[in-house]
């Protein structure tokens, strides 16, 4: 939930008075009023439609995307192998921009699959 929905609810709802909005949120008080009194919900902020440097291999990638997931594990390319694939067809974008995409190990770009690792102590 947006920090501008919570001021909203505190304030319409809760009927808490500014100053208390502004310790708990740590906004200042002048924040708080400019918020509520605009009356917008959240900020939107335009996010101009730029070309990816991976847009024009975009359909080659979902292809081998397509063909590495009907493999077993051991015999799919990794995401390294698939970036130098890609560079050798002349892409010249980072590794992260590959790694990033849904289907190569997550969309979050963490770069890897697996699970955090759990320590174990012997009794």
């Amino acid at each position: 939930m947006g920090l501008l929905n919570v001021i909203r609810r505190m304030a319409l709802r809760g009927r808490l008075p500014i100053r208390e909005i502004a310790r708990r949120t740590g906004l200042s008080r002048n924040t708080i009023r400019k918020y509520l009194k605009a009356g917008t919900i959240e900020p939107k902020f335009a996010v101009p439609d730029r070309p990816s440097k991976l847009d024009p291999f975009a359909e080659k990638l979902a292809g081998w995307l397509r063909t590495e997931t009907a493999k077993s594990r051991k015999q799919r390319r990794s995401v390294k192998q698939l970036h130098a694939d890609l560079v050798a067809l002349g892409y010249t974008g980072s590794y992260n921009r590959v790694a990033a995409l849904p289907g190569n190990g997550g969309s979050t770009g963490s770069g890897s699959s697996r699970p955090p690792a759990v320590a174990h102590s012997c009794p």
